[in-house]
């Protein structure tokens, strides 16, 4: 008995059908691939003008007579402030710092929780992670009165090693995760060709786990350069000043006024850096977090 053919018509609905949802999806991609524009990408543009702006342009209600009169003026202003090139200066000393430390810690503790089993492992990540949801402005007294106890208050290594702390239960989440996507049998090949486990996590490991790290160490990295009040209260020191604070201090006028166009310069002189690694690591980036949201 013969099969009947499928009919024409419906085998062309069906195809309409298919193109007119395709076509709505890709509308919804562009639709939200612009939101995303506007909200990411203008302020950064704006900023980026306002900083070629001089502060009676930025202060005035707008003015398309004035408003495209840029300059260089702003950073050739917060040049003639030797605090700003010593505090891009100690940021970069204490950003590298915080992010190399972390991540080698962290890369540790990430190889010991992701590859061994021993007892109270499973207590002890867990309380790791409970670390993340404590904030550490609530602890900052304590970590204060530590750190001058140990005579590391006023100093960048004493505010290398807060943001290493602070940063360091999120590097160590991020390592096991990645220690956890390595295969087994690779390591049982390293134990029985005579590797020990520095061997087996330095030669055999580390190339698989690179993305895990570069998480750690861009993430570290931004926080630290941004961070404010941490940096604020462990240094009185203006030599020592980060570029954050330095920001704050960057005061112009009678009475105290802010010159918004130096900080404005200030602000995008803060954010070359940021931008510059994070597309340098971005495809490292966005591995390490894939991994982590898959694997528990």
């Amino acid at each position: 008995m013969a099969t009947a053919a499928p009919s024409t018509s419906g085998l062309d609905a069906r195809t309409s059908r298919n193109r007119r949802e395709s076509s709505a999806k890709r509308t919804l991609y562009v639709l939200a691939a612009v939101i995303s524009l506007v909200v990411f990408v203008v302020p950064l543009l704006w900023a980026l003008m306002r900083s070629f702006q001089p502060n009676a342009v930025i202060t005035a209600p707008p003015d398309p007579a004035t408003f495209f009169h840029l300059s260089f003026g702003n950073f050739r202003g917060i040049t003639t402030f030797g605090t700003i090139g010593r505090a891009v200066g100690n940021s970069l000393v204490v950003s590298v710092g915080a992010a190399i430390l972390t991540t080698l810690v962290a890369t540790a503790a990430g190889y010991g929780f992701g590859s061994f089993r021993f007892r109270g492992a499973t207590v002890a990540f867990a309380l790791i992670l409970v670390t993340m949801m404590v904030p550490f402005q609530a602890i900052i007294t304590p970590l204060f009165m530590e750190l001058n106890a140990m005579r590391l208050t006023n100093n960048l290594l004493g505010l290398v090693l807060f943001y290493t702390t602070v940063n360091l239960p999120f590097g160590v989440f991020v390592m096991r995760t990645a220690f956890l996507g390595v295969p087994v049998e690779l390591e049982e090949a390293a134990n029985v060709d005579g590797a020990g486990s520095m061997r087996t996590l330095v030669s055999v490991v580390r190339p698989l786990v690179v993305p895990g790290m570069a998480t750690t160490a861009l993430y570290a990295f931004l926080a630290s350069w941004t961070e404010f009040l941490g940096a604020l209260t462990f240094l009185t020191d203006q030599n020592l000043y980060t570029l954050p604070v330095a920001l704050l201090n960057l005061q112009q006028g009678a009475y105290g006024s802010i010159d918004f166009g130096y900080l404005s310069a200030g602000a995008v002189v803060a954010m070359i850096p940021c931008v510059v690694l994070f597309l340098a690591l971005q495809r490292y980036y966005v591995a390490g977090l894939s991994s982590g949201a898959v694997k528990g």
